[in-house]
């Protein structure tokens, strides 16, 4: 059943789980998310980057929202990471309302001045914003101690970010990073807390795949309430393909997508396990 990102993170604040958030680019990715959610009896998300966006255009679109209505369980559509007004109108009119505006890349005035504005224009549609606050890369490489902490979520920003943009999520930097981490992750459980005392709405982590299971659990412990993962599931697509071309005779075309179909769901199943929302569908 489609279900609104508000209340898919209300109901696992409530319930001490976080919702799995899944990049997905074409049919067989929808079809890993919402069958492993089925198989698990759990919420989750499916989120579409703008570039996912401009390639699959309102089919895609169409063909994720028609998935969760028809699924079993309750599904979200978002548009993940959007830093441009035009994407994000794009969107609305395809029918996504669910937004991450991101303006993180901002100075933090123009971030609270791009992120207000984004706001007002979804929630006149009915939609719901999601906004970043802080700064994640692919990697800490390169960044002194002082460069890097002030890549990080201050709290008491953030208590002013939510007010002044009245977003519905706020995603948070305490040391996660996009894509794999190199080396042993590092977050910040302290700032995590004070974030979480400082505002209201539920949080977001933005890096999500590699993560070992205790500092998962930490952060729901500490509000977080969604995960994003997106590296993980493209790595079991890709390598799922990868098999198949070696195989000895030429791949049917069906058993390729199924077989690749069959790597993610597998992937998506034990983070829905991870993040504590199975049996919560």
């Amino acid at each position: 059943m489609l279900t609104s990102t508000v209340a898919l993170l209300r109901a696992a604040g409530e319930g001490g789980y976080a919702v799995g958030a899944f990049n997905i680019y074409n049919l067989e990715g929808v079809r890993a998310v919402v069958a492993a959610a089925e198989a698990e009896h759990s919420p989750a998300m499916l989120q579409l980057l703008p570039t996912a966006l401009k390639h699959g255009g309102p089919p895609l679109v169409a063909l994720c929202l028609v998935a969760a209505r028809a699924a079993a369980v309750p599904i979200g559509v978002h548009l993940d990471h959007s830093a441009s007004a035009d994407d994000i109108r794009a969107a609305l009119a395809a029918g996504l309302a669910p937004i991450m505006a991101d303006g993180s890349h901002l100075p933090y005035a123009d971030n609270v001045a791009f992120t207000h504005q984004m706001v007002t224009m979804v929630h006149e549609q009915g939609g719901t914003v999601e906004a970043e606050l802080g700064r994640l890369t692919g990697t800490e490489d390169g960044l002194t101690i002082p460069e890097y902490e002030a890549r990080l979520t201050d709290p008491d920003q953030a208590a002013d970010f939510v007010g002044q943009t009245r977003i519905d999520a706020l995603a948070v930097c305490i040391g996660n990073v996009h894509g794999r981490y190199h080396g042993e992750p590092r977050l910040d459980f302290e700032r995590l807390n004070a974030i979480r005392k400082a505002v209201s709405v539920p949080l977001v982590l933005h890096g999500a795949s590699g993560l070992p299971e205790a500092m998962v659990r930490r952060a729901i412990e500490l509000g977080v309430c969604k995960f994003n993962v997106n590296t993980e599931v493209r790595a079991a697509f890709v390598g799922a393909l990868r098999q198949g071309f070696g195989a000895p005779k030429p791949p049917d075309l069906l058993e390729l997508m199924q077989g690749a179909v069959v790597a993610m769901q597998l992937v998506v199943s034990a983070k829905l396990h991870l993040f504590g929302s199975a049996g919560k569908g």
